[in-house]
């Protein structure tokens, strides 16, 4: 297996997102919310204390930022909706700090969905970064903008550590 094909398989995760619907000229496919269901599942393995979990999930978007790199130009896109590598990540990021229980997973999935599909901006502009930092990093700022979201709605209710 060539070095750009193990990133397009890494990419979309391990495949996941060709389940997805087909696009068929519609602009939703599914397979970002696939991407994030495999990030919440892959969550529960991640340490739960905050320094080695910073350090995992810098690490990831490191990598994942060569690996959907990669890809792209293997797919001859620029943020292709197979990828899906940056939702798990993102969710990552949304979920960075809560409570590993699943009221928090629930409110940090719901919350990055929703940042994710509606692009804010300043974090819509990211995705105009070249290669793979454009692939990830509008994912990353819809995450810190969930984990924001999911601190005030769980703090709110009392759900918080």
């Amino acid at each position: 297996m060539t070095v750009d094909r193990l990133c397009v398989v890494l990419a979309t995760g391990l495949g996941i997102s060709y389940i997805a619907l087909p696009a068929a000229g519609r602009k939703w496919t599914g397979a970002g919310l696939l991407g994030t269901v495999e990030g919440l599942l892959l969550w529960s393995f991640l340490p739960a204390a905050p320094g080695p979990y910073a350090a995992v999930v810098a690490a990831a978007s490191t990598v994942a930022c060569w690996v959907c790199g990669r890809a792209d130009r293997a797919l001859g896109t620029h943020d292709s909706p197979s990828i899906v590598l940056d939702e798990v990540i993102g969710f990552w990021v949304a979920a960075a700090g809560l409570a590993h229980e699943p009221k928090s997973a629930a409110v940090a999935f719901v919350a990055f969905r929703l940042f994710d599909s509606v692009k804010l901006p300043p974090y819509r502009w990211l995705e105009r970064l070249p290669g793979g930092l454009g692939v990830v990093a509008d994912d990353l700022g819809a995450g810190v903008a969930a984990n924001l979201a999911a601190r005030l709605i769980l703090g709110g209710w009392g759900w918080s550590r």
